[in-house]
């Protein structure tokens, strides 16, 4: 507020929405990129000897993941590089390490990406690994290249984006503590997605993992590493992302126990916590309404179930209003093959005391004692009419039942097919990722050559304008490549005024009409040195003499490609 001088919070509310660039500087103001290599020596130590033998012990032939999340300037990450690269061998590490590293602040990536310190920013480092692992360029030391290309540098915000999946050891240091109680632990169940089960988590020396015990158990308190706490079925995993209910149910006794009688009920149910997001859905639920695991933690108005068969959300609503259940019957429903169903759903709030959990809702399919009930009162007209007709009703009955059981082995038949698709559809989506993670590497490497190529342009400008004469650079057109610094002081034209015109055109106090015909020679002879002296008007108006050099430009002495004019005003005295 002081730097932008306003004296109060809500000026400074109106200030930010008038000026949407001030977020940018607030945010970097509140961030403290506060990092170094080998921060906290001690467990630094204990990470290489202890847990990193327990991943590779672990996985002795696959991939090693790391997620450095909240690097700031890369200190860390490098660190983890080194540690890594000591432990398996440098030929080991590039084959199978491949390391994330994010933050949301993008000027502390940038300055992480160029791998690039000072002498004091490395003096942590021993001399043992800085030989090994860095060169000296001028006064700062650069990070490897061969090793840098498995560090994938990326913007990552830990409250908002999707976490790194499979992760084998992820560091989160000194990063936590800038975020109330309630977003580190919605923080922390995303690590805990994305870990593997044998994966490990290394905080800061100022986090604890005191109150989620049900996350992450503790390997060396003092060192603040954790071990993950494995959760046994897939959809405790998806849980992560919804509300403190679901860990309360997931963690109470017996919950594998209820999960599978859940999961194997003869009717179709599922289930909303407090803010309708489904938490749950039975195999007959999922098979009837087309549900998938992705389904599992969204909110009930983004799916179709919630307003086909029935609408829900307002019958929600009813029930928890009235504290009681509410039963709806005659709801028609056309199946996936296009039969007709007739279903009666029961929606039932939840409560916990005083507090609302949320809402169960079952399905039960009675198209068939519909269907039955329907044709036994026409049996019984028939039978009124004529007993006769009863055998013929009866064969029907007959026809009937084994209809429906035709109808129940197609719906396995086709239970079965949802369940490849959705394995297929998996393994997509794993292929997905790695090809992500392929573009992120070579992104990577687009940025460094881009880098390169400014620092050659900016190294071929030094050389032009040392040379102290006007340089004039043409291809076989005579259109301007080339036009440096002395050119523009002394003619008057800027490099962007001229460059791709044609330089006969050009309108200079140079007689370009003269230097026609040497610069023909020199690009028709290709090794020719033309030089002449003209009269000439610089920028300023003045009367001058000109000495014109014209030079071939040609690459290891084949054709001219084109030209190099060298200008230069000759002195008063030297002219006469």
């Amino acid at each position: 507020m002081e730097a932008v001088d306003v004296d109060s919070h809500l000026a400074y509310v109106d200030h930010l929405e008038v000026h949407p660039d001030e977020f940018a500087f607030l945010f970097n103001t509140i961030l403290i990129n506060v990092t170094g290599f080998f921060r906290d020596a001690a467990a630094w130590d204990f990470l290489a000897s202890d847990i990193v033998p327990r991943l590779l012990e672990a996985g002795p032939d696959g991939p090693i993941r790391v997620w450095c999340a909240g690097c700031a300037s890369g200190e860390e990450t490098y660190s983890m590089a080194m540690v890594l690269a000591e432990a398996l061998g440098e030929q080991v590490y590039l084959d199978r390490v491949k390391i994330y590293a994010t933050d949301v602040d993008e000027e502390a990536l940038n300055e992480a990406r160029h791998a690039t310190y000072s002498a004091k920013a490395i003096e942590s480092v021993s001399p043992e690994l800085l030989e090994r692992y860095f060169e000296r360029v001028e006064q700062r030391y650069v990070f490897r290249k061969d090793l840098r290309r498995t560090i994938i540098f990326g913007r990552n915000d830990l409250v908002q984006d999707a976490p790194i999946s499979r992760i084998d050891l992820l560091t989160c240091r000194n990063t936590l503590m800038y975020f109330n109680a309630e977003t580190q632990s919605q923080i922390l169940n995303r690590f805990h997605f994305a870990l593997n089960n044998w994966g490990y988590l290394y905080l800061g020396k100022s986090e604890m993992l005191i109150t989620h015990t049900e996350l992450f158990k503790p390997v060396n308190l003092k060192r603040r590493v954790f071990a993950k706490v494995v959760r046994p079925t897939l959809r405790d995993r998806l849980l992560f992302a919804a509300h403190p209910n679901a860990l309360e149910i997931q963690g109470a006794p017996g919950h594998a126990v209820r999960e599978s009688a859940f999961d194997s009920a003869p009717i179709a149910q599922i289930a909303v916590d407090a803010d309708e997001t489904v938490v749950l859905a039975n195999e007959q639920a999922r098979s009837m309404f087309g549900l998938t695991v992705n389904d599992i933690g969204r909110p009930l108005k983004d799916l179709e179930i919630s307003y086909r068969p029935v609408e829900l959300r307002s019958n929600i609503e009813l029930a928890h209003a009235d504290r009681r259940g509410v039963a709806l019957t005659n709801v028609a429903m056309t199946a996936a093959h296009g039969e007709a169903r007739e279903l009666e759903v029961r929606i039932g709030p939840l409560f916990a005391g005083d507090r609302t959990l949320g809402t169960s809702i079952t399905y039960t399919d009675v198209t068939a004692q519909h269907r039955l009930q329907n044709e036994l009162e026409g049996s019984k007209r028939e039978l009124e009419t004529a007993y006769e007709e009863l055998q013929s009703t009866v064969e029907e009955l007959e026809t009937t039942n084994e209809e429906l059981q035709s109808t129940n082995e197609e719906l396995e038949t086709t239970n079965e097919e949802l369940q490849s698709t959705n394995e297929e559809l998996e393994t997509m989506n794993e292929e997905l990722q790695s090809t992500n993670e392929e573009l992120e590497t070579i992104n990577d490497e687009l940025r460094q050559r881009t880098l390169e190529l400014n620092e050659v342009n900016a190294f071929l400008e030094t050389i032009l304008t040392s040379m102290g004469v006007a340089v004039v650079v043409l291809d076989r057109g005579l259109t301007v490549r080339v036009w440096n610094a002395h050119s523009a002081d002394l003619w008057g034209l800027r490099s962007d005024e001229v460059e791709g015109e044609n330089f006969l055109n050009l309108d200079l106090g140079l007689p370009v009409d003269r230097l026609k015909s040497p610069l023909r020679k020199v690009m028709r002879d290709g090794d020719g040195r033309v030089e002449l002296v003209v009269d000439a008007t610089n920028r300023r108006g003045r009367t001058i003499k000109c000495r014109v050099i014209a030079l071939p430009l040609s690459v290891d002495g084949h054709e001219a490609t084109g030209a190099i004019l060298m200008m230069e005003e000759l002195p008063q005295e030297v002219a006469r």
